[in-house]
């Protein structure tokens, strides 16, 4: 027996020496650059306020694809929010606008610093009275997290977003 492992072990050393080099593992986003990655970041987090800008709070079915681009604390955020919203009978007004969108972070953890213009939206309860605190910024950044997400069709999903300030913003 102890022959049978002696050339196991050998046979074992001479294949693996003469195999090529293992393929570099790819990174958690699968993406082959920063550049890549970037735009995936970019594609995403466009996708996403075009979905959100669809929502008809009367039906939850229109809140599925906002849904299918988050992950983690940016899904439950958003599933918390809008059910509220359809469950005291809100309507939301008005589109959201990208006014700019600087992505950083690495090709394995993107983020973007995203400027949206919120000028034209107009939240009100089910008696009409807004629901827009006075207060509320025309445009305003926030902080956004990416992760791998692999039902998503860029790559990424949202995973964290937080409002910051930021110059390129205001």
């Amino acid at each position: 027996m102890a022959g049978v492992w002696a050339i196991a072990v050998l046979a074992l050393a001479l294949t693996t020496g003469c195999m090529p080099e293992p393929e570099p593992t790819p990174s958690p986003t699968g993406f082959a650059s920063e550049e890549e990655a970037f735009a995936a970041a970019e594609e995403t987090y466009r996708a996403y306020v075009d979905a959100l800008n669809q929502v008809d709070l009367s039906d939850p079915e229109t809140f599925e694809p906002v849904y299918a681009l988050t992950t983690g604390e940016a899904l439950n955020t958003e599933k918390t929010s809008l059910t509220s919203m359809h469950a005291n009978d809100w309507t939301v007004s008005g589109n959201t606008l990208v006014g700019g969108l600087f992505v950083g972070g690495t090709r394995n953890s993107p983020t973007a610093v995203v400027c949206l213009d919120v000028t034209e939206v107009e939240v009100r309860d089910a008696e009409g009275v807004s629901q827009v605190a006075p207060e509320r910024r025309d445009r305003y950044a926030l902080d956004v997290r990416f992760t791998a997400g692999g039902h998503s069709p860029t790559g990424l999903l949202i995973e964290q977003s937080r409002a910051v300030e930021d110059e390129r913003c205001e």
